[in-house]
């Protein structure tokens, strides 16, 4: 429940900052911390790195 109120939080500061300084930029943000939190969560998995990517595209099928 954190992450997703953290998740929140970037999100609405992102969109905040992105209409007070009109630079569409800062609504990259959430997604790139999305993104990277994938990233650790991924790399957390003790398996090498390319198996786990592999493992969880296999499960879709």
């Amino acid at each position: 429940m954190l992450w997703i109120i953290g998740f929140a939080l970037v999100t609405i500061l992102s969109v905040v900052f992105a209409l007070k300084n009109k630079r569409p930029l800062w609504l990259v943000v959430p997604f790139a911390s999305i993104l990277a939190f994938m990233f650790v969560k991924i790399a957390m998995v003790p398996l090498p790195f390319w198996e786990t990517v592999q493992f969880i595209f296999n499960l879709r099928g």
